[in-house]
Formats: C-alpha cells, sequence, structure tokens
C-alpha cells in the first residue's frame, strides 16, 4: 500500500481520469481516512497471519496493530467495526480460517502443526472455530479437498 499527495488541487474530471488510470493498473484510490485506516489494519492483519511462518500469541495482535499506526486500539476497533460491519477479532479468525483451509490444502503440516503456526492454544480451539467457519471439521475439508478457500481481500 502506498501514498501520494498531490501538490495542487485537482478538478473533478481530472481525479476520474487519474482513479481510472490507477484502476487499470490495479491501483485503487482511498481519499476517505476511515477507510485509509481500516485497509491499513486489514493489511497488517494478513500480514501477520499469512506472510509469517508463525503466529506470535504472546504479543496481542491489537497491540501490534495500535502500535504500527500509533493510533489508540479502541478508536481503531470502533472504526473498523463501523465500516466493516465486523469486529476486528472476528476478521482475524476469518483470515486465521483461511489460512488454515490453504495449510490443509497444502497437505504438508498435521492438524497440531496448523494449530501452532495460526497461534492458536490447541487444536480443539481451532476445530471449533474452523467448523463454526465453514461448517466443517478440518479433517473434513482435508479429504474433499475441494476449492473452498477465498480470496484474502474478499473477507
Amino acid at each position: 500500500m502506498g501514498e501520494f499527495e498531490l501538490k495542487e488541487q485537482l478538478k473533478e474530471d481530472q481525479i476520474m481520469m487519474l482513479k481510472n488510470q490507477l484502476y487499470q493498473h490495479g491501483l485503487e484510490v482511498i481519499d476517505d481516512r476511515k477507510a485509509m485506516l481500516v485497509e491499513k489494519v486489514k493489511n497488517i492483519i494478513i500480514e501477520l497471519i499469512h506472510s509469517y511462518d508463525t503466529v506470535d500469541i504472546k504479543q496481542k495482535i491489537s497491540s501490534i496493530i495500535s502500535e504500527k499506526l500509533n493510533v489508540d486500539y479502541n478508536h481503531i476497533s470502533s472504526m473498523f467495526s463501523s465500516t466493516q460491519g465486523l469486529t476486528i477479532e472476528k476478521y482475524i479468525i476469518l483470515q486465521r480460517i483461511e489460512r488454515a483451509k490453504e495449510l490443509l490444502v497444502y497437505n504438508e503440516l498435521s492438524l497440531s502443526e496448523i494449530a501452532y503456526k495460526l497461534g492458536y492454544t490447541n487444536v480443539q480451539h481451532l476445530s471449533t472455530q474452523f467448523k463454526k467457519i465453514t461448517g466443517l471439521t478440518p479433517s473434513h475439508f482435508k479429504t474433499i479437498k475441494k476449492n473452498k478457500r477465498k480470496a484474502i481481500d474478499l473477507l
């Protein structure tokens, strides 16, 4: 995610042309401060869950988000919930389950290893959340191996 500032005010038709040009290159203009904050929160969560080898549960994700954005977590949480219609915690769970699906499909790790990798305290906790979100147990999901995953940016 990048940022830029314009040196001068653009006319409405120029703004639309700029947005269209950026969109053609796979980029989107976010000019609303709330939307920018929410996108930053989503990017932090996605990075923590999908990019690192193991999610560190010793440091709360709320603390990480607050530190990285230098904004009070209660403010971030309130803004996220009001714009997204779900809490940050629910979004984190959805991301963890999507990552679990990915790891189950790759079939390289045991369920215990996946639970540890995603920061769950035990396999049962992962299994309970997995079934609540997907309607399937992790082992059943693993056996059907259908494309049950969602794109992370569509959550």
